[in-house]
């Protein structure tokens, strides 16, 4: 398997060592079990892990590919591990980085399902919940913060981020017109104002204090990453494939009408509408699986939500549980194996959910990375990541709200979750402290107040 080399040039005095597919295989492995705080806290794991500790890619081309991201439906964060992996290590790689990112998820969401639906409510597990979505929403606050710090460089990029917010804040603007309007702006602006808008030069991991990097600001585009017709048309061809390959194989042991095939159905569709992360499409998810095809209530779409917010992995994996649910209670592998009716439902329901996210990188990512460094392209890029940093802010305050009044303003004020979030902010901001040890400390605080009369 071909590794992209680092650039020969005189002024990266410390070159970095190639990287093998192994040992690319073993970090995103590890990417998928602690990628917690949905995309903003994955995002910034990743940036903390790529980008400045390990350096295999520069912060100039790491935000040029995570913009890109940002602008197609699917879970972003997942969609940047495929983008670097592939830019890496080929194919293979894209799919072995996108694919370890959601498996653990899948996994640790199938377990929790199945102990929800067998046991019904476990204190042990509804305590480590507890704990962990005060860290949660702390680690999304930080993300903002990190990113902010890098995104907004001038009065303009503030602008963007405050607009923003309030559009999304005070009048529930859909994502997918933030992005459009902030595109357009960079779009216009770079023609009147070019120096707004440029990423600036240099060696980008060098430039921010980091070291050279393995694939640097100017290293060149590898030989696997450059747009071809027959390339575009051989993803395209494969993804259609696969996609035409699992219904038909539904359709022929099932039936069309089988809850298995329509899931399959159903979440093609909400892949295809996931513009702005997993919250944008809930509604819609809502819609279909509880009011239209009846596949659980409203009360355990709730819960999912939950289980879907303190696990690793893209918060969409919710439909995991959704599919886990639906498959259970109907019963698809028959009376007498509902564990493996609902595992099969939860596996369907993610293949579906992921696989347009691959074909979108795989096909795209040629297109973009001949774009980098130029600006026309660069520009409404850089704007939508200032209105990301809005967005960002906004899903901290909704995690705030929900985590510190779970009745509602209406209800009492949860004293301990707000310790738990200062708590967990001061370790971040204050101390550095990684996300697996914040979120073990935290959950075992959780856990020990739920289970202690008293202490909540």
């Amino acid at each position: 398997m071909d590794t992209v080399l680092p650039d020969s040039s005189p002024a990266h005095s410390a070159p970095i060592q190639p990287v093998s597919f192994a040992e690319a295989f073993r970090f995103w492995l590890k990417l998928g079990f602690i990628s917690f705080g949905g995309p903003a806290g994955q995002i910034a794991i990743m940036h903390t892990e790529l980008v400045e500790r390990r350096r295999w890619i520069s912060e100039k081309r790491f935000l040029h590919a995570l913009n890109y991201c940002m602008l197609l439906p699917g879970p972003e964060a997942q969609q940047l591990a495929t983008y670097i992996g592939w830019l890496m290590h080929r194919t293979w790689g894209g799919i072995v980085a996108g694919a370890l990112f959601v498996l653990p998820s899948l996994f640790i969401l199938i377990a929790l399902s199945w102990i929800y639906m067998a046991y019904g409510n476990v204190p042990a597990v509804a305590g480590i919940f507890y704990g962990i979505k005060p860290a949660v929403t702390a680690l999304v606050l930080h993300a903002a913060h990190r990113i902010g710090t890098r995104a907004l460089k001038n009065w303009w990029m503030w602008g963007i981020a405050g607009a923003a917010f309030v559009a999304i804040f005070a009048f529930d603007t859909p994502f997918p017109a933030i992005v459009i309007g902030a595109a357009l702006i960079g779009h216009l602006g770079a023609r009147r104002a070019p120096g707004v808008f440029a990423l600036g030069g240099g060696h980008g991991g060098a430039n921010q204090g980091y070291g050279p990097a393995l694939i640097d600001d100017d290293t060149p585009t590898p030989a696997h990453a450059r747009f071809t017709r027959g390339r575009l048309a051989k993803v395209l061809a494969a993804g259609l494939g696969l996609w035409a390959l699992a219904v038909g194989v539904l359709v022929a042991t099932q039936g069309w009408q089988s809850a298995l095939a329509q899931m399959g159905w159903f979440f093609t569709k909400a892949a295809l509408l996931t513009f702005g992360g997993a919250y944008a499409v809930l509604p819609y998810v809502y819609q279909g699986a509880v009011e239209h095809y009846h596949w659980l209530n409203g009360t355990q779409m709730i819960d999912g939500l939950a289980l879907g917010e303190t696990t690793p992995g893209p918060l969409i994996m919710v439909v995991a549980f959704v599919g886990f649910v639906g498959g259970w209670l109907q019963q698809v592998a028959g009376p007498g194996a509902l564990f493996i009716g609902g595992a099969l439902a939860a596996t369907v329901v993610t293949f579906f959910t992921f696989l347009p996210s691959f074909v979108f990188i795989l096909a795209g990512g040629p297109l973009i990375e001949a774009t980098h460094g130029k600006l026309g392209f660069t520009a409404p890029l850089s704007a939508v990541t200032a209105a990301v940093v809005g967005v960002i802010l906004n899903l901290a305050l909704f995690f705030a709200y929900h985590v510190l009044w779970p009745q509602g303003f209406g209800g009492r004020f949860d004293a301990l979750s707000a310790l738990i979030a200062v708590a967990a902010a001061v370790a971040l901001f204050r101390f550095k402290v990684g996300v697996m040890p914040l979120l073990g400390a935290c959950a075992a605080v959780g856990l020990l107040a739920t289970l202690v009369p008293g202490l909540r």
